[in-house]
Order: structure tokens, then C-alpha cells, then sequence
């Protein structure tokens, strides 16, 4: 293989200059997978202004930065981040190039893998490297692309020998965010961008962003309900008891299909993966579709009528009962020790 082939690249997302946070995360992976694959990690920045993101890129594990800055780029549009990307892994050849499922993501990777024969699963909520035989021969150094498949019953690790180029997405919060212990004053590689006749197609009139409504993954203590709460009105109590003990709420792809609540406030495998200090889960069954976006919590509280819930499996403690009564009765508690 050529010097080149053991790169692993990640598209580094940025608004205005800020990298977003999954972006962060495939930083803290990648280096992880660069190490294991003894080679270097890139981060690939197209933008206008991109100072503050190229040094994020650095303190998260890159060792190079492939920065396109350019004031035709400052905002996302298909056509021409695509070409960027598509000369760049043409030329160079990475093993590995990770991007987050956010729009952009979900947008810019198939349009890539297209266009340079290369392999991509989406959605991944874990990437190892590894081997692995084929056709009866055996295959080093491959991306091993771990995700949930049919319905989250089975999980799947996909692997795509055949071309040298994978990629793959990744939801925000799957991945652990965390600068690297010795970052390096990694070398930036500046890239010519020349605007072509096709780049200017489409054109951006107007930008408008929603603000969230809610900080879930930053969270320390969620109060999650599911479907077995069964009317608004018992939903509704979880925000009462956020509200008094200092957290965020959540729910399940039912709550959310019940329109109990909206769905950027889902966590599971279709929705957010959170880590907080307190989970507490509120007739909550315990689908292997939503623990997988809360196992990781460092104390899980689950209330459930049911005493063979699978949730009451993965919490720390299990409460029988009806989950309505309780959080009305915890709220009351906590009103009362906190006054």
C-alpha cells in the first residue's frame, strides 16, 4: 500500500466557524483508529474564517488539517463541499473518512461514496479496526462498521473489503468527546478552492436556525417517559419534576409518535444517545431501540407498573409502580426538602 493509505479523515462540521460536536467526537475516535492503524488523523475543514475550527481540530487529535477557506464557502452547499471532497480523496487515497449523521452529513457522505466508488454505512454507533476474511482470504485493517439492524434487534458489524476508501456516519453523542491528552501544533495544509460555473446553481437568499429546544446531551439529570404514561396530561408531570430536581426531558420513539413529545427531545437509536449523571425513566419498557441511547447513564431510575419491564435489566434502581403516582409523589418530596 501506499505511504497515504492508512489515513483516517474527518469532515470537521462547522457553523460560523464553531465545529459542532459530533464533528469533536469522530476527532476523539479517529485518533483512537489512526493509533490502531499507525497512521496519521486529518481533519477536513471547508468554510470562510475557519481559525477557531482548525484549532479545535488540533486539540482533539488531528495531526494535519486539510483547510479550504474561501468566502464562496462559508455556508454548506452540496455542490461544491462535494467536489472538494471527492478531488480530495481521489488524489490521496485515505483508509478511513468518518462523517456525523447530522443533515450535512446525511447530505455530503453518499453524494462522496458515489462518486469515488467507496464503501459507507450509515448511522454506525461503534467503528473498530480489524480483520477479517472474505472470499477466503484474509482482509487486514479494516473498518469495521458496527450499527443496529432490523429494527435494533440484531447488530450488525458491515465491512467493505472490496474498495480501499470507507466511510461512515455517525450520530451525535454516540461517540465520547474529550481532548487529546498531548495535543500537537499539527500542520495545515491549505487547499485551492476554484469556484466553477456549477457551484453557483444553487444559492443561499436566506438562512434561518431554530434554536434548540432543549440541551439534552449536556444534561446532567433527564426525566425520559414513554408511552406507558399514557395521556399528555400524565406526560406533562415529567417536565414538573425536571423543573424542580434541575434537568431536561425526554422520551421514546412512542412518546414521540403519541405526540407526548417532540421528537428532538427522543433518545434512542433513531433519536439522541445521552450520558447524564440521573436517568430516570418513566413508563419506560425498555426496547433494546431506546436503551441504546441511555445505557450509558451513571445511575438509571426506572418506574414501570410491570416487574418484568426489560428496563428494570439495565437500571440501577427499579421502582413498581404506576409512574404517573411517583413522579407526582417525587415532586413533591423535592418541593419540600429544596424549600
Amino acid at each position: 500500500m501506499d505511504k497515504g493509505s492508512q489515513e483516517v479523515w474527518v469532515f470537521v462540521e462547522q457553523h460560523s466557524g464553531q465545529p459542532v460536536d459530533v464533528s469533536l467526537e469522530l476527532l476523539t475516535k479517529g485518533r483512537k483508529l489512526a493509533n490502531t492503524l499507525r497512521g496519521p488523523l486529518k481533519a477536513v475543514v471547508i468554510g470562510h474564517e475557519l481559525d477557531h475550527a482548525v484549532k479545535e481540530s488540533f486539540r482533539y487529535g488531528a495531526d494535519e488539517v486539510l483547510r479550504v477557506d474561501h468566502p464562496d464557502l462559508r455556508d454548506y452547499k452540496t455542490l461544491p463541499y462535494s467536489r472538494i471532497i471527492c478531488e480530495l480523496i481521489k488524489e490521496r487515497q485515505p483508509r478511513v473518512v468518518l462523517y456525523g449523521a447530522t443533515f450535512i452529513g446525511r447530505d455530503l457522505a453518499p453524494r462522496i461514496a458515489s462518486n469515488s466508488v467507496s464503501g459507507l454505512t450509515a448511522d454506525c454507533t461503534d467503528l473498530q479496526i480489524g480483520d477479517a476474511t472474505w472470499k477466503k482470504e484474509l482482509c487486514e485493517n479494516l473498518l469495521l462498521q458496527i450499527r443496529p439492524a432490523f429494527g435494533g434487534n440484531i447488530v450488525a458489524t458491515i465491512i467493505t473489503p472490496d474498495v480501499h476508501v470507507q466511510m461512515a456516519t455517525v450520530r451525535e453523542g454516540v461517540m465520547e468527546m474529550m481532548p487529546a491528552k498531548a495535543p500537537c501544533d499539527g500542520k495545515i495544509t491549505n487547499i485551492l478552492y476554484e469556484p466553477t460555473a456549477a457551484d453557483q446553481l444553487v444559492k443561499i437568499i436566506e438562512r434561518h436556525r431554530e434554536a434548540k429546544r432543549s440541551n439534552l446531551k449536556g444534561a446532567p439529570i433527564i426525566v425520559a417517559g414513554g408511552y406507558g404514561l399514557g395521556t399528555q396530561k400524565n406526560f406533562n408531570l415529567l417536565y414538573e419534576l425536571a423543573e424542580v430536581i434541575g434537568g431536561e426531558v425526554a422520551g421514546t420513539r412512542a412518546a414521540v409518535d403519541a405526540g407526548f413529545i417532540p421528537h428532538d427531545q427522543q433518545v434512542g437509536q433513531t433519536g439522541l444517545t445521552v450520558r447524564p449523571k440521573l436517568y430516570i425513566a418513566c413508563g419506560i419498557s425498555g426496547a433494546i431501540q431506546h436503551v441504546a441511547g441511555m445505557h450509558d447513564a451513571n445511575r438509571i431510575i426506572a418506574i414501570n407498573n410491570d416487574p418484568n419491564a426489560p428496563i428494570f435489566d439495565v437500571c440501577h434502581y427499579g421502582i413498581v409502580g404506576d409512574a404517573a403516582s411517583v413522579v407526582a409523589t417525587f415532586t413533591e418530596t423535592y418541593k419540600k426538602k429544596l424549600k
